[in-house]
């Protein structure tokens, strides 16, 4: 690597969600640390909220915003966007190019070895090619496509142990220098939320989609109704694709009139709003949603899935199983009915173990650590 300050390149696909906010941490902190960074990034995907976080953190990007048009699936496009990106880097000289997600994973590595012009190559999975059912032809083609880009790669850097698992065992052993960077919270994301006057009894936070197990909550609402007579109100927030499919469903299983579905917001907003919080996907990797709302100190039930373990280690033994829609619904009035000294309690050892494990400050440290890794290793291999 050059001397400091490090140029750094951040490639991905999708401007909204968990994968977007950690690169928006890690950037501005990187730029606060006397690096300059950028971003290229999909064109196509916006929410109400991606705007405002672009305005705000443009200030840090001494390289500045690059967009182009990236679909979610493979294509011919995909060659018009990785010139646009050789071009770039042309421009910028980057010291490291990190991809993060299967789609800007793939960019930053898959350029030629002098379109990346000596650049430390890092990559970020965020779960997304490994949450394909093992078996299915897609997860096959994108594990020997990981497998291709791993010799392309100077450093992983996994965002979750449960990641770095699935890692191994679908692709295999890699000899570069890889390190588990969970994502990391804010001091200020530690403050009691305060209650909204009005409160919901459950949110769910998060893109509208099958995979995060929507559905599921539904039904377990549905059986809470039909065994009580009422079901417990829901606040549903975001969008995605299956919203339509996902409000059809509250209305066919006879709940719609409890359950209120809005649009993307901050999630401390919406965390006022509701007694507890609901998270039961069938796949993530580390999700933002969860290390946010036990950072609140919010009461949680959420599924055994991906690095959820991880971030609520103190109290995993009480996490269930996906698509259990029985089981759902037990602990869903289990959390409702517990006794605040309990609730307070429980909320107070997942805070302290978030806060010793999970900063924005230690995930940088790491990064930049794993870049240098990188660096060092492509120096001795010369």
């Amino acid at each position: 690597m050059d001397k400091p300050p490090k140029r750094i390149l951040h490639v991905f696909r999708s401007p909204i969600g968990g994968l977007f906010r950690h690169v928006l941490d890690l950037a501005r902190e990187q730029a606060v640390r006397g690096c300059e960074v950028g971003l290229f990034f999909d064109s196509l995907t916006e929410n109400a909220r991606t705007g405002q976080l672009l305005e705000e953190v443009a200030p840090h990007l001494a390289l500045g915003i690059t967009r182009t048009p990236m679909k979610r699936e493979p294509g011919l496009g995909d060659i018009r966007a990785l010139r646009m990106l050789a071009r770039l880097q042309r421009k910028v000289e980057a010291h490291v190019l990190h991809g993060h997600g299967s789609k800007g994973g793939a960019y930053a590595r898959g350029l030629s070895r002098s379109a990346r012009a000596g650049a430390v190559t890092a990559y970020t999975p965020h779960g997304g090619s490994f949450h394909f059912k093992p078996g299915d032809l897609r997860h096959h083609l994108y594990m020997a496509a990981e497998r291709f880009l791993g010799r392309r790669t100077d450093v992983f850097l996994f965002e979750s142990r449960y990641v770095a698992r699935c890692f191994e065992e679908f692709v295999g052993q890699s000899d570069r220098p890889a390190f588990i960077v969970h994502n990391g919270l804010h001091p200020h994301e530690f403050e009691p939320v305060e209650p909204a006057a009005e409160r919901f009894d459950l949110l769910f936070i998060g893109e509208m989609l099958l995979a995060k197990g929507v559905d599921t909550l539904l039904e377990a609402l549905a059986m809470i109704r039909e065994r009580r007579g009422d079901a417990p109100t829901l606040l549903a927030v975001g969008s995605g694709p299956d919203r339509e499919r996902i409000e059809e469903m509250a209305r066919a299983l006879g709940i719609a009139d409890t359950v209120v579905f809005e649009g993307p917001q901050p999630i401390r907003a919406a965390l006022s709003r509701a007694r507890v919080m609901a998270m039961p996907s069938r796949a993530e990797s580390l999700p933002y949603v969860v290390l946010e709302a036990a950072a609140a100190g919010r009461p949680i039930v959420a599924t055994n899935v991906g690095g959820v373990p991880e971030i609520l280690a103190p109290v995993a033994g009480d996490l269930i199983a996906p698509g259990d829609a029985p089981a759902l619904a037990r602990a869903l009035l289990a959390r409702l009915g517990e006794q605040d000294v309990d609730a307070n309690e429980r909320a107070e050892r997942v805070r302290d173990y978030l806060r010793d494990n999970f900063s924005v400050a230690r995930m940088t440290d790491a990064v930049l650590a794993g870049y240098e890794a990188g660096a060092t290793r492509r120096r001795m291999t010369r």
